[in-house]
């Protein structure tokens, strides 16, 4: 036999060397991270992937698969290596300084926290390796803290790493935690006894924030209602808030495309997202709505007791919030939601509550061009919804969360604001609504360089405009300089589908010619006796307008054949009109049955054609007639009366170019998103049967009907500073 070579045992020496010295480093949970990088954070499988709250607008196809449900506790090592992907930079960028960090993190899985009745509720932690007191941040979920489309091991890592305990918790009934889960009902009790709880811990310095996302944001505002004394600072994002409003019924329009979804996937002690992959439509179109459970193969308690109580009655109002309930709440908040975004409503609810109720100081708003999911999922944050460009739409929001984080939890600016890749946005105004405009086309990330001051620098409000694809930094929001400035519906007596002569001006005048194509829609001329007074209708529940799941931002024009959708549309604009804020119709209109509803959408008409859908929700604003005078009543229509509506179509931020037009459509169905009114006026949830409804739209000197735009003037600063290029020069 051969003798072995020194120089073989020599290297085989150095090799088992390695392989040890890379053992220990495991054992010591020695991880290397480049920090500044967006894909820090991959949580959803796919960025197409809606979040769980849009159960029929996703199409997420993978079950979770568990990966840690012990529910002893269990303290274990966990190492994660994330690198920062290469960046390639325009000219006129300057690339951020960016640190390798070595950090150790430790995990406690299956923590059990003892509530006030008894029940237990479980959470994963991630702390520092190195023992002491540090902030706590806590997310409490109903999707499952092990959710596998849900990365908390990677925000777990990512806070931790700055010196946080990262905390997410089953909620009541949800995966291994105790007890029966009720929707939001019990999560402000649960919130409060989990803050307190986790703020006494051995490795907690008292100091509790809160984030996540709809259910998960709505569930902070529940707990600061309780005022738990050691909450310190939330940050709530895309937060429902606005009940019977916003779910389970739109306008008080009932929510079918969400609520069966949704509560039939939240039936158990696990999100099922196997339910996307059903057959919807012979669940949608069953009747009475209270039994379409069943055709699901099963029974959802939930489900029920929403259509058992259509009104804000006492079991809604136990999580509604009222005026009184902002005004014993001052925490700092960072509210984030998107225009495309369904829980929009409630975010911007809460946002001016407190702007109305509370100390306005400490509030930060960010608005971005997303969907929901986006709004919290940097995956997600896509740079085009339906057929709208969104360039620039990405946003780094976990290091926003950080700096915010720091700043309350820690009295600290180590993480500070800046513009992405390094650049400076310009000053260009004076005005007290309005703070710069970012010289390019995303907002600023968060970098982690050491701050020479001490104030915290994130802007007040940070929105980006679509249309112009810009990101706005404002002092307030709405801005102060918004004026809601209505455009009047008007026709010659058919604005029947595209092809009719339907039209907006702005100033009213019953005279005005339908024939205005070629006239400034700021300037048209009159005829008199060229008009009428209303336009009319059929409205058949057996064949609603179809809109689809989903269809956020796409383009419609074919969808607007249909003799029971009236659209109204201004002349090419001259100049570009700029909106921010809140979007509503009022409506006079009249019907000749005892209930129906009205839906109204707002386009953005091109000059090829092509018209693009605006706003939260696929289907628009809507109202079900019979709450007309408010949702916590139910009062029938006396057939022929013209009566007043309002419809919501909530908040949008937007540019209509020059030779683009705005335009309004009015119809009575939304399927399968809105539940087809049957027009009966009988309860909704027991109806079996359906008739057909007449309707007619009026707008005559008497009843102005008309669509209301938040439109930020073209003497503004924020106007001139972003359109100043299109006024025409004198």
């Amino acid at each position: 036999m051969k003798e072995t070579p020194f120089a073989v045992i020599l290297i085989v020496f150095l090799v088992f060397l390695g392989v040890l010295y890379g053992v220990v480093l495991l054992e010591d949970n020695e991880t290397s991270i480049t920090e500044g990088t967006n894909a820090l954070l991959n949580q959803f499988q796919s960025p197409n992937n809606q979040s769980e709250d849009n159960m029929v607008q996703t199409n997420l196809n993978n079950t979770p698969e568990s990966q840690n449900t012990n529910p002893s506790q269990n303290q274990s090592n966990t190492s994660q290596n994330i690198t920062d992907p290469t960046t390639s930079l325009n000219s006129n960028q300057t690339s951020n300084t960016t640190k390798t960090v070595n950090y150790t993190v430790k995990t406690i899985i299956g923590q059990e926290t003892s509530l006030r009745d008894g029940a237990k509720l479980v959470s994963d932690i991630w702390l520092p390796q190195e023992d002491g007191k540090y902030p706590v941040i806590m997310i409490r979920t109903p999707y499952g803290r092990s959710a596998a489309y849900m990365n908390y091991t990677g925000m777990g890592e990512y806070f931790a790493k700055e010196g946080y305990v990262f905390m997410v918790q089953d909620v009541r009934g949800k995966g291994d935690s105790q007890g029966t889960f009720n929707f939001l009902f019990q999560e402000g009790q649960d919130g409060y006894d989990s803050i307190e709880w986790a703020a006494n811990q051995s490795w907690s310095n008292g100091k509790v924030g809160m984030m996540g996302s709809s259910y998960m944001g709505a569930d902070q505002w529940l707990a600061a209602r309780e005022k738990p004394p050691h909450l310190v600072c939330i940050a709530p994002t895309s937060a429902t808030g606005r009940y019977m409003e916003e779910i389970p019924s739109i306008g008080g329009v009932f929510y079918m495309g969400w609520t069966l979804p949704w509560t039939l996937a939240n039936n158990g002690n696990t999100t099922d997202l196997n339910t996307q992959n059903r057959n919807w439509t012979p669940i949608f179109n069953h009747r009475p709505l209270l039994t379409a459970d069943e055709v699901t193969g099963t029974q959802v308690p939930l489900y029920r007791q929403f259509l058992e109580h259509p009104t804000m009655d006492d079991y809604w109002k136990r999580i509604q919030f009222k005026d009184q309930d902002f005004t014993s709440i001052n925490l700092p908040t960072l509210t984030t939601c998107g225009w495309f975004d369904t829980d929009q409503p409630g975010a911007l609810f809460y946002w001016n509550g407190l702007k109305k109720n509370s100390t306005p100081a400490d509030q930060y708003l960010i608005i971005g061009p997303w969907l929901t999911n986006g709004t919290f999922e940097p995956e997600a944050q896509l740079s085009q919804i339906g057929d709208l460009p969104v360039s620039g739409a990405q946003s780094d929001v976990y290091a926003t969360h950080l700096a915010f984080f720091d700043y309350y939890l820690k009295n600290s600016t180590s993480s500070m604001v800046t513009n992405s890749s390094g650049r400076n946005s310009s000053n260009i105004s004076s005005n007290n609504s309005y703070s710069n405009v970012s010289s390019n086309n995303s907002y600023g990330n968060i970098s982690n360089s050491t701050n020479s001051t001490s104030q915290f620098n994130l802007p007040r409000v940070t929105v980006y405009i679509t249309g112009l694809s810009k990101w706005i930094n404002l002092t307030s929001y709405p801005p102060e300089d918004m004026n809601i400035t209505p455009l009047y519906l008007n026709s010659r007596g058919q604005a029947n589908t595209l092809n009719g002569n339907g039209f907006l001006e702005w100033n009213f005048n019953s005279s005005i010619p339908a024939n205005n194509s070629n006239n400034s829609a700021l300037n048209s001329t009159s005829s008199v006796n060229s008009t009428t007074v209303s336009d009319n209708y059929t409205y058949d529940p057996a064949n609603p307008r179809p809109v689809p799941s989903g269809s956020f931002a796409v383009n419609s024009n074919s969808t607007e054949n249909r003799s029971d959708i009236l659209v109204y549309t201004t002349a090419p604009l001259e100049e570009p009109v700029m909106i921010i804020g809140p979007v509503a119709v009022e409506l006079y209109a009249a019907s000749d049955a005892k209930d129906t509803d009205f839906v109204a959408r707002v386009l953005d008409v091109y000059p090829n054609g092509t018209v693009i859908n605006l706003g939260p929700y696929e289907s628009g604003g809507s109202i079900r007639a019979r709450f007309r005078q408010g949702f916590d009543k139910e009062v029938l229509l006396e057939p022929g009366k013209i009566e007043k509506y309002r419809i919501e179509l909530y908040d949008m931020g937007h540019v209509f170019l020059p030779g683009h037009s705005i335009r309004l459509e009015v119809s009575s169905s939304a399927y399968p998103i809105l539940h087809p009114n049957p027009n009966t006026g009988n309860p909704i949830a027991t109806d079996t049967q359906q008739q057909v409804a007449h309707q007619t739209i009026y707008h005559d000197s008497k009843h102005p009907s008309s669509v209301l735009l938040p439109v930020i003037p073209s003497n503004s600063s924020i106007y001139k500073g972003l359109l100043g290029s299109y006024l025409v020069k004198t």
